[in-house]
């Protein structure tokens, strides 16, 4: 069996879409022939202090020269070159997203980190990214060999089709963390150009991650008068997630950048009509006719697409029809964790040669 550890900085049990992706792989990749261990890094990346930084290259440098390295690159991204060179193990870099192409970074600390990901992916054996999109980026804008990339989405499990809300104005759901990435300031202002239209909506997401994003939003939701209308109901528990799922008419994403969008994937399995933006991955997430798509932060196109699922109950029905559909043909975790395992294996087998599946980053 092949030995590897799982470097992933912060609180494993952060309710993010990442942070699940990664929690779904510890857990399953033992079932494909990987020993796959938690190491816990620091939690200040992708911006480590200087001490977070020898604390990381203690506990990497110190790993086996036979176990296989998989690290998040939420961290591996922010290293230093010369704790990737310092590194015994075979490295296959996880990377959800690239760390510059987070929202709100000023362009200074957005070409950092692009320069400092660009240098640390070079030194890795085999690099896993959840989305096509993802790997395109990292071919074409942070010179990665395609031959070095597997593509692994992230899973979504069967589960019942929403039953929706039953009330006369739909029920709209966005679900994720409240940042600037996410593009909640660009939907409050297309809700607020409906006018009269009924309609209510909640927000299930985090509200702690950025305090300026979180402020702003209670601020435009009061400058529109639409503090009756708009729920942030915060971070929930799982049931209760499932619980807005099932009580939802119309599920939305506003963002502005996606590296896969595992919500989308979430409302397709639930049969929940749709309403996207194309950025990022998002794009292809959801399949052509699937979904409502328009351009990332354009608050009038996000408001004709909302505004159509709104007024018409068989539009909404065809469009969740469509969702399910394409939800049905969705991979599995236990899929997403075979794909990962065979990487780590190939990495562990023959580290001195690329650890990818033939066609793997197409």
């Amino acid at each position: 069996m092949t030995r590897a550890v799982f470097a992933i900085p912060g609180d494993l049990a952060t309710p993010t879409g990442g942070y699940r992706y990664d929690r779904e792989v510890l857990a399953r990749a033992g079932t494909s022939g990987v020993d796959l261990v938690h190491l816990a890094l620091p939690g200040s990346y992708p911006n480590p202090s200087a001490d977070d930084l020898l604390r990381t290259a203690g506990a990497l440098v110190s790993l086996p020269a036979g176990d296989v390295l998989l690290i998040d690159g939420l961290a591996y991204g922010a290293l230093p070159e010369s704790i990737c060179l310092s590194i015994k193990s075979p490295i296959v870099a996880l990377v959800h997203h690239p760390l510059a192409l987070e929202s709100g970074i000023p362009p200074e600390a957005a070409a950092r980190l692009r320069a400092s990901e660009r240098t640390a992916l070079a030194h890795a054996r085999a690099v896993i990214v959840t989305s096509r999109s993802t790997a395109r980026i990292l071919a074409e804008d942070y010179d990665v060999a395609p031959d070095r990339i597997t593509v692994a989405e992230p899973g979504t499990e069967p589960v019942p089709r929403a039953g929706g809300s039953g009330e006369p104005a739909p029920v709209i759901l966005a679900v994720g963390a409240l940042s600037p990435r996410k593009g909640y300031d660009v939907l409050v202002e297309a809700l607020a150009r409906l006018g009269g239209e009924a309609w209510r909506l909640v927000i299930a997401g985090a509200r702690d991650r950025s305090p300026d994003t979180d402020a702003a939003l209670q601020a435009a939701v009061a400058r529109h008068g639409l503090a009756r209308r708009i729920t942030l109901a915060g971070a929930v528990s799982d049931a209760e997630l499932d619980r807005l799922y099932d009580g939802a008419d119309i599920f939305v994403l506003p963002s502005r950048y996606e590296g896969y969008g595992m919500v989308l994937g979430e409302a397709m399995a639930r049969g929940l009509p749709i309403v996207t933006t194309t950025g990022g991955a998002a794009a292809e997430t959801v399949p052509e006719g699937a979904a409502i798509k328009v351009p990332p932060g354009d608050a009038r196109a996000l408001a004709s697409g909302l505004s159509r699922l709104i007024a018409s109950r068989r539009l909404r029905a065809d469009y969740a029809d469509r969702a399910f559909r394409a939800g049905e043909a969705l991979p599995g975790w236990d899929d997403t964790a075979r794909i990962v395992a065979g990487v780590l294996a190939r990495a562990g087998a023959d580290p001195g040669h690329p650890a990818t599946q033939e066609g793997s980053s197409r």
